[in-house]
């Protein structure tokens, strides 16, 4: 079984819900990008999403955005943020999952950039604007290299491309909760339970749920809206923490961040 969906579906038996926190690698600096991926595994991230900084990240919301021109600014590049991995392998209870565009694994070289991402230890990779006729190849790759490539299904999909994503995916399913970019958000769309109830009817792969999930009471009713969900993808609200810092406060925010994610944590194990 695939690394990521053996945590997700270790969570489903023990009918919790993973935490999956997102943060920009090199937002707002290198130094606090490596505290903050040390202390969300220590305060209950069961999954941790790095996102690599792209100019056009096309499914990112502002918040997400900024942090990405922010990196690029400070000269984060691809070595960089490779060597962020190289310093916290082998040091994580929590599997890292790479959130990045196809353009820049294009770029890098398909074979050569999973590679590089195996050998350093990470589990898992996201590519929101992969193309569908892509992924066969790229799966081909990753399972050679014991990465997963996980899928994304849109809520807009129609249900012949939905199937056809569950089918191909190899493991776990990306379920996007709303349309647009990611971004906090004051609700989360509820009909997103049938969607989840579609996929679960048809796979049991297991699935994660991303895009505006921003706090504890979010995370408390979608898990009692029925929602076949086994991990929660929460991104702009921990970078809302990140931006706080300023060369004064840089430890306050990481002690900011792990309050959150504990009190973000202890809302995933709602099973009643």
């Amino acid at each position: 079984m695939k690394f990521i969906s053996k945590v997700l579906r270790d969570k489903r038996q023990n009918s919790t819900t993973a935490l999956i926190p997102f943060i920009t690698a090199g937002y707002p600096n290198i130094d606090l990008t490596i505290k903050a991926i040390f202390k969300l595994d220590a305060k209950g991230a069961d999954i941790i999403e790095l996102g690599i900084p792209y100019s056009d990240a096309l499914a990112d919301g502002p918040l997400i955005q900024e942090a990405s021109s922010v990196a690029i600014k400070q000269g984060v590049s691809m070595e960089k943020v490779l060597d962020i991995l190289a310093q916290v392998k082998g040091k994580l209870s929590s599997p890292i999952v790479i959130f990045t565009y196809y353009n820049l694994v294009l770029v890098r070289g398909v074979n050569n950039f999973i590679t590089e991402l195996s050998k350093l230890g990470v589990k898992g990779i996201v590519i929101p604007d992969l193309p569908i006729e892509e992924t066969d190849h790229l799966i081909k790759i990753c399972s050679m290299h014991e990465l997963e490539l996980i899928s994304f299904v849109a809520p807009t999909s129609s249900k012949a491309r939905i199937n056809n994503i569950i089918s191909k995916a190899p493991g776990c399913i990306y379920l996007v909760s709303s349309t647009g970019v990611t971004g906090m958000r004051q609700s989360i769309n509820t009909s997103i339970a049938e969607l989840s109830k579609y996929i679960f009817s048809k796979t049991n792969k297991p699935v994660m749920l991303g895009f505006g999930i921003s706090s504890p009471s979010q995370i408390r009713n979608l898990l009692k809206s029925g929602c076949y969900i086994d991990g929660l993808v929460v991104g702009s609200a921990f970078t809302s923490i990140m931006s706080n810092n300023n060369n004064d406060i840089g430890e306050k925010v990481i002690n900011d961040l792990g309050k959150f994610c504990e009190k973000m944590k202890e809302a995933t194990l709602l099973n009643d």
